[in-house]
């Protein structure tokens, strides 16, 4: 949606619906300072009963070749500096998510393994649910990263060091084809 008008004043004109509750920040290819206007319409109206809510921190998505694009990450900080609050993060490294499919599916923590390319959430959310951890060295993260974590005396870098690595999902397969 482009602003309502040329100008600030105008901006803030445009009609809410009062049925929002939330603010929602996900990945969004077509993000605009429009919707970053928006959210935060709908945050100050509703002050704190409107939640806002993201996906993910993820600061950026890893391409072929070492090439990235900017993570949701990128977007819920906007809204969260402009709205001058904290999103709650219902995905990773969150246990928010791993509880929600527990319950659903019955997973037992003991027999579920966290596979991810990112230690600050793919590895830190199957640390924080106690599952067993595997990180793939996609070029995300490094083994030297890892071995840093591992030699730390703080207990917070600690729980970034996962259970067990290879070097691609491919590795993977391959054992479990055995």
């Amino acid at each position: 949606a482009a602003l309502p008008g040329p100008a600030p004043a105008d901006w803030v004109q445009a009609p809410l619906d009062p049925a929002v509750r939330a603010v929602l920040v996900g990945f969004d290819e077509h993000f605009s300072y429009a919707k970053l206007c928006q959210a935060l319409r709908y945050l100050l109206r509703g002050g704190p009963d409107c939640l806002l809510v993201g996906t993910n921190r993820d600061h950026r998505l890893p391409l072929e070749g070492g090439a990235a694009i900017p993570g949701t990450g990128c977007l819920v900080k906007a809204v969260e500096t402009a709205a001058q609050r904290e999103a709650f993060i219902v995905g990773k490294p969150n246990r928010f998510m791993f509880d929600c499919v527990a319950r659903e599916f019955d997973v037992d923590p003991d027999r579920t393994i966290m596979v991810g390319d990112r230690l600050d959430t793919d590895i830190l959310m199957g640390n924080n649910c106690h599952l067993t951890t595997l990180l793939t060295l996609t070029g995300v993260t490094t083994l030297d990263e890892v071995r840093g974590h591992q030699d730390s005396d703080c207990p917070a870098r600690n729980r970034l060091v996962p259970d067990y690595y290879v070097d691609s999902i491919a590795d993977l397969l391959q054992v479990l084809g055995e």
